[in-house]
């Protein structure tokens, strides 16, 4: 079965981002550029050992709400721990509330946000491809996120790319240290979560499409994984 590289997911079962559409025309264009193909889906049905195969990374752009089966569910962990890949936009930090995995996976969960504002970026790793191309204070209008806990208490290995400077902006809830941006792995698999992407006008910044190539050159680097065993 012939499949995209990169396989952009859109459904929600709970709020759904006006920017869902500019965001996925985006990740098109994006994916183009680094040479590969995409699939822009609502359908669950795309979660199966057979669709998934050879897939270089899957996108859950600002799914809200239980989006996958139970049988979805199985072949995304197997196909994350056989060396698939995870990016995880905005509101997907509120997505499969109810699945466990899903949780360890991001290290954390969405817990409320304050009115859409202007606020600073703090951009700690100049390194990473997705926050290389960034400056390291980086004003943003977006509706800044606040989680449950620190992704970095998890028990899994988390790197931190950027933080939410919490002086600059209303309603911040975790201090000096707000992780905003951050990656990491889970068994042969990557994951990277970025809280950023609320407006649709976001997805035409210069600076906002950098920090997606660079997240999807970080994802698809290496080979494709082979299909998952369940």
């Amino acid at each position: 079965m012939t499949t995209a590289d990169v396989l952009v997911h859109t459904r929600t079962a709970g709020y759904r981002h006006d920017s869902i559409p500019a965001g996925a025309a985006a990740l098109v264009e994006l994916a183009a550029e680094l040479g590969r193909t995409a699939e822009v889906t609502e359908d669950p049905a795309v979660f199966t050992p057979e669709r998934l195969e050879g897939r270089a990374v899957v996108v859950l752009l600002s799914t809200t709400g239980n989006v996958l089966t139970p049988e979805g569910r199985a072949a995304f962990e197997a196909y994350l721990r056989n060396g698939g890949s995870l990016l995880a936009v905005h509101a997907a930090a509120n997505a499969e509330p109810d699945w466990p995995f899903y949780g360890e996976l991001l290290g954390t969960r969405f817990d409320g946000h304050p009115e859409i504002q202007p606020g600073t970026v703090l951009v700690d790793d100049r390194e990473h491809p997705a926050t290389a191309p960034l400056p390291e204070r980086w004003e943003r209008t977006d509706e800044w996120y606040n989680f449950t806990s620190d992704p970095r208490t998890s028990g899994r290995p988390v790197r931190v790319l950027a933080r939410a400077d919490e002086t600059t902006y209303r309603g911040g809830t975790h201090g000096a240290d707000h992780p905003l941006v951050w990656c990491g792995e889970i068994d042969r698999g990557r994951v990277l979560f970025t809280a950023l992407g609320h407006a649709p006008e976001t997805y035409g910044d210069p600076a906002f499409r950098a920090h997606l190539k660079g997240a999807l050159t970080w994802l698809t680097a290496g080979p494709a994984p082979a299909a998952p065993s369940m």
